[in-house]
């Protein structure tokens, strides 16, 4: 009874049988995965696909990630996009229908598709799924787990009703292995492979492939259906010994030397250097056949590809062939990533040089400051620094310089045409201030503006073009830095001497500046025995700065003030002379003139000074005096650089009322010398008469009635203008009377024109290919337009826009990724074309038909993953290929007798199918498959074998 009664005697083993295992959970989660992408049910029902359908239909693919364990799968449903899709789900199907994978193995429309997944070359289906090892997962190699996932997606199939063919990845990735499953209605088709290294010799041919075939659906039929066969050999032409790639090289010699700015030179070359077009494949294509039609075995072939009813070409392309615009690109990318300055890359022998000639402009100096009688002109600081620049070049060895003196000045005649020409100052004035902008065409007249660079024969252009030239052939950035250097020495000369710049858009600054100071020089020339005579500031003002309605911009918007006055923005327009306006000193030597001190009596006496003309009938208010428009000081011009460092200095100084005040008072410059010049014209004036010219709407005029009854025009500066601390009424009290030539300069040019040569000769090589970045990439697309218009490419067409867009926004991207740009691949597709051409004898005149469908076959060639040849072997086409590879075969063997037209094929794949009852001779009779692929290094059989599941 002890025993009976102790309670661990009482305490069993239970073996829970409900649990999942792992397996269960895998095979759960496929259908699940199979049911949220509603693959459950019937397939059959939709209409056969369209001949071609494979090729230019859109494939689509989904994919989930699923776990066996911890071991990681991706399921992946592979379907081709079809319109009528929903329409045929509606229909019902037939309740014993086989299932679309099914009716897909013997359709013809779609056999060996130039482009798509293997399964859909090899069993010709239009959906199916895939189950494959995840990224980092190893291959399923051991049997056992191959048949356990087999199993798992055939339960799969069983459990959920999916008739969507479902396969497994085996064996390595290359191997491309698959082995899967399709079940219907009582019926199941079993997908198998076999892949070799070496074609099995008793299956190098039709004959054995038809016995592999025939015992592995063993049919006891007799005589057993017919097996339909289709066959597709592929040759491969590779050698183009007898037709070169037509690419001529650039003629480096030419290139920078010869006559100055020689059309090679201006020019960015392009092309490729080899052939982009690497191999031809042509397809022979047998579509329908019967066994006992042709005879392939291992002693006789019917197969002979002229005989073959259907052509079709491919080409493949070399991998990033190399382009010379390409090249050039690239070349010039790297230079925009380097560090170094000029002086390290120059070396600091130069540096040590200068240092040593620093006492000539030092000594400029103190000879500028002693009392001695000496040509100013001749020894200025300019002047100076240029002998001792010359003095420089003079001294550096010609081994040192990564250009020689030839080479340079080739390229400076080059930049500055105007330098082979006596320069005169009746020469220069006869120039326009820039080149003509050369449109070649009207699509691009926008361009160089979108892309912010400069018009096709400027300055800026043509340096972008020489520094690309240099950087490729002459040196690379050395030649670049020593080109930066004479260039930026060749802009102080011309500044030294009043030379314009011709051409030059990006720093047009200077351009301004050599005017003024050659005005400048000009007007001290014609003082007439030290009485100077009132001269016009700018060339705008001999119209008057603005006529009897005109208002400034920042005031008014009218039409007069545009067409009569010169706005504040108009500065770029100017090319007339300026004044000499004196120092401080000189003004003291005259005596104050009215305005400033003193009452009416000296006022009256105040003799007018620089006076342009009567501003209408307008009269002095206190005087009565006609009111003259005065001679004015154009306003100092801005650059872009310029307005966006004034933006940013004035923004600092806040909203509040002090910073408001300062900013406006920073920005009253002109107002302050106008009002000065209109004193000196108008003595007597008061600040209503100012503003009466200067304006107009804040004089407000109103008819009141006086104490007599009469109706009198009366008037008051506007409401704005009464405002307690008014910036004008201060600047008004502030002003003397000054006339212009008098005035302190608001335009220093000399400053100016120092700091913009600063600015170049401090710019690194990296700086510099930066600036010029858009000009080279407006050149590039370009030279692409101009060789595609010979070519006619609509896909090339398209790809300028869309890389010409692309660029832009590379270029306004604060940290641009320049190997993003498309223009090289739009080089080497134009490139392929001409390759194609040349091959196929087109653009050598010929005229007619044959002429127009080469050219269309080119074309499609290039646009299409596989084209088919019209007439095949008896085409224009197929007779120009047949050539082709005749060339190919008698070159090396010398010509004989009995040598063939084509090589061994390099594929052979052959497709064989029937429908035969299986298992048993009474079954249902079922769709069988096999595809073979011959090759030199692989053997490939991929069968598709239907059964019927109902008796066996």
């Amino acid at each position: 009874m002890a025993a009976d009664s102790d309670p661990e005697s009482e305490v069993f083993e239970i073996t829970d049988f409900t649990t999942a295992s792992e397996w269960e959970r895998f095979v759960s989660r496929v259908e699940e995965v199979l049911n949220d992408w509603k693959l459950i049910g019937s397939s059959a029902g939709k209409s056969s696909p369209e001949k071609g359908e494979y090729t230019s239909g859109i494939w689509e693919e989904k994919s989930k990630d699923i776990n066996f364990a911890d071991f990681k799968f991706s399921i992946t449903h592979h379907y081709l996009k079809q319109e009528s899709d929903e329409g045929d789900g509606k229909e019902e199907p037939e309740e014993d229908a086989f299932p679309l994978a099914m009716q897909d193995l013997l359709c013809m429309n779609n056999d060996f598709p130039p482009r798509a997944h293997c399964l859909v070359r090899w069993y010709g289906m239009r959906e199916f799924l895939v189950i494959s090892p995840g990224a980092n997962c190893e291959a399923i190699i051991s049997e056992s787990k191959c048949n356990l996932l087999l199993s798992s997606i055939s339960i799969s199939l069983a459990n959920s009703g999916c008739q969507v063919p479902m396969f497994v990845q085996i064996q390595q990735k290359w191997r491309r292995m698959y082995a899967g499953e399709c079940q219907g209605p009582g019926v199941r088709t079993d997908f198998e492979m076999v892949h070799l290294r070496k074609v099995p010799s008793q299956y190098n041919h039709l004959s054995g492939l038809l016995d592999i075939f025939k015992s592995k659906i063993g049919c006891s039929l007799t005589p057993l259906p017919p097996i339909n066969i289709a066959i597709r050999f592929t040759y491969v032409l590779q050698d183009w010994q007898q037709y070169s790639w037509p690419q001529q090289p650039p003629d480096f010699d030419a290139l920078l030397g010869g006559e100055v700015g020689g059309v090679e030179f201006g020019k960015l070359p392009f092309g490729a250097c080899e052939d982009p077009i690497s191999e031809l494949h042509l397809a022979t294509t047998w579509p329908h056949l019967t066994e006992g039609i042709v005879v392939d075995n291992d002693v006789y072939s019917d197969l002979d590809p002229l005989q073959a009813p259907h052509w079709s070409v491919r080409v493949r392309k070399a991998e990033n062939p190399q382009c010379l615009l390409g090249d050039f690109l690239t070349e010039f990318f790297k230079l925009c990533c380097r560090k170094e300055s000029t002086e390290e890359i120059l070396g600091r022998g130069l540096a040590e040089e200068e240092g040593k000639e620093n006492s000539d402009i030092s000594a400029a100096l103190s000879k500028l400051t002693e009392p001695a009688a000496v040509p100013i002109p001749k020894l200025s600081v300019s002047n100076m620094v240029h002998s001792a620049r010359k003095r420089i070049r003079r001294h550096r060895r010609i081994d040192e310089s990564p250009l020689s003196n030839e080479m340079l000045n080739s390229i400076l005649l080059y930049l500055f045409p105007d330098a082979a020409v006596e320069k005169s100052s009746e020469n220069s004035d006869s120039k326009t201030n820039d080149y003509p902008l050369l449109l070649p065409f009207p699509c691009v007249q926008n361009l160089f503006s979108h892309l912010k660079s400069a018009p096709s024969d400027s300055l800026s252009y043509r340096l972008a073009l020489c520094v690309c030239l240099v950087n490729f052939y002459h040196g690379g950035v050395r030649a670049v830095a020593h080109l930066w250097q004479e260039f930026v020495l060749e802009m102080r000369y011309r500044w030294e001497n009043n030379y314009l710049i011709y051409g030059w858009v990006r720093h047009r600054m200077l351009n301004c500046c050599i005017e003024r100071k050659r005005a400048r020089d000009e007007a001290r020339k014609t003082t007439d025995g030290g009485k100077e005579r009132e001269r016009k500031v700018s060339g705008g003002c001999q119209n008057g700065r603005f006529g009897p309605e005109s208002v400034p911009p920042a005031t008014t918007a009218s039409d007069s003030a545009r067409e009569v006055g010169k706005s504040w923005e108009s500065w770029s327009d100017s090319e007339d002379e300026f004044f000499e306006c004196l120092s401080d000193q000189e003004e003291m030597e005259f005596p104050p003139t009215a305005g400033e001190k003193g009452g009416a009596k000296d006022v009256s006496k105040a003799k007018p000074e620089g006076r342009l003309h009567p501003h209408g009938n307008m009269t002095l208010i206190n005087s009565g005096e006609p009111l003259y428009i005065p001679v004015t000081q154009e306003p100092a011009p801005m650059t872009e650089d310029l307005l966006e460092e004034q933006s940013e200095v004035l923004a600092k100084l806040g909203t509040s009322a002090e910073g408001a005040h300062l900013r406006a008072r920073m920005q009253s410059a002109c107002l302050l010398s106008d009002m000065e010049s209109f004193k000196a014209a108008n003595p007597g004036c008061v600040l209503e008469d100012f503003v009466r010219w200067y304006s107009p709407r804040d004089y407000v005029e109103e008819e009141v009635v006086d104490d007599k009854g009469n109706t009198v025009v009366k008037g008051e500066l506007s409401a704005r203008m009464k405002i307690p601390g008014n910036m004008w009424v201060e600047a008004w009290e502030t002003a003397r009377a000054t006339p212009a030539r008098r005035q302190r300069r608001l335009f220093d040019d000399t400053k100016e024109a120092e700091k913009v040569l600063h600015y170049l000769a401090v710019q690194k090589p990296a700086d510099l290919t930066s600036h010029l970045l858009p000009c080279i990439l407006h050149a590039a697309i370009l030279k692409l337009k101009e060789e595609e218009s010979v070519e006619d490419i609509p896909s090339v067409k398209k790809a300028i826009q869309q890389a010409t867009s692309h660029a832009s926004k590379v270029l306004h991207h604060p940290s641009p990724d320049y190997k993003k740009l498309e223009l090289i691949a739009v080089e080497t597709v134009i490139a392929r074309a001409r390759s194609l051409k040349a091959k196929f004898g087109i653009g050598k005149g010929e005229k007619g038909e044959d002429a127009e469908e080469l050219e269309k076959f080119v074309s499609s060639l290039l646009e299409e993953p596989e084209v088919a040849v019209t007439g095949a072997g008896r085409g224009p086409a197929g007779s120009i290929i047949h050539r082709l590879f005749v060339t190919l075969i008698l070159s090396p063997m010398g010509g004989g007798i009995n040598v063939p037209d084509f090589p061994p094929p390099a594929g052979r794949e052959i497709l064989l199918r029937t429908c035969v009852p299986r298992p048993a001779p009474y079954s249902k009779a079922l769709p069988q498959r096999l595809f073979c692929v011959l090759m030199r290094d692989e053997f490939r059989l991929a069968g598709a074998f239907s059964s019927d599941t109902s008796f066996f």
